[in-house]
């Protein structure tokens, strides 16, 4: 049987859903260890990303929903995923929504992370396969190549720290610009709906004025 959401707990999930970004979500095509991907999602979480693409064109698919830990603290219980079985479903989707989809590539003609305005415009961030990367398609399709400058002889990353740092320098120039980049009050209440009805706590989610929100996706909505 179900208990009642606690104040405090209610308390706590209003303030995730007034941090959450408008206008970025992350792109994971054909990633081969679901744990990489978790580290990926926790990330999107800190850094208030709400939806992830995930593509399943090479791999074997795994559901987002049931990778790493199972606590009330994992990150992919917070999140919102859109699965696709193709790389060319993710670019269509993201393009009749607006997105400029950014590819992460080590091409000597890609820009640095530093060097882009990220603060107006709609952003899908693109990361692929630990070992193979992006697939050409999505190479060539994207609308943009970004890089992260590293002065070692290493020249990669991990797939998550990746993720991380990119993210982290979105937020960067949005918090320092001082413009409004998070989700509108209705945008906030129909996420919130969402949140507390997946935590399970409650019978019935209360009712909360409707509104647009951004892509709510499932595992498994491409199909």
């Amino acid at each position: 049987m179900t208990t009642p959401i606690t104040t405090e707990r209610l308390e706590k999930l209003r303030r995730l859903v007034q941090n959450r970004q408008q206008d970025v979500v992350l792109v994971l095509e054909d990633i081969h260890d679901p744990h990489n991907a978790e580290a990926a999602f926790r990330s999107c979480d800190a850094f208030g990303i709400q939806t992830v693409h995930l593509i399943f064109e090479q791999q074997s698919p795994f559901n987002p929903r049931k990778v790493g830990k199972s606590t009330s603290s994992s990150a992919n219980k917070w999140l919102d995923f859109i699965t696709h079985r193709t790389t060319q479903s993710a670019i269509d989707q993201l393009k009749q929504e607006g997105y400029t989809s950014v590819a992460t590539t080590l091409r000597d003609d890609a820009i640095s992370i530093f060097d882009i305005d990220f603060k107006p415009g709609k952003w899908a961030i693109w990361i692929g396969n630990e070992h193979r990367g992006l697939s050409d398609r999505a190479q060539v399709q994207c609308e943009m190549a970004i890089k992260i400058p590293m002065a070692g002889l290493v020249q990669s990353l991990n797939l998550s720290v990746t993720a991380a740092l990119i993210m982290y320098e979105i937020t960067r120039q949005r918090v320092a610009s001082g413009t409004d980049f998070k989700l509108d009050t209705d945008q906030q209440s129909l996420l919130l709906e969402s949140i507390i009805s997946r935590t399970r706590r409650v019978k019935t989610p209360p009712k909360i004025a409707a509104g647009s929100v951004p892509t709510l996706g499932k595992f498994g909505s491409d199909e």
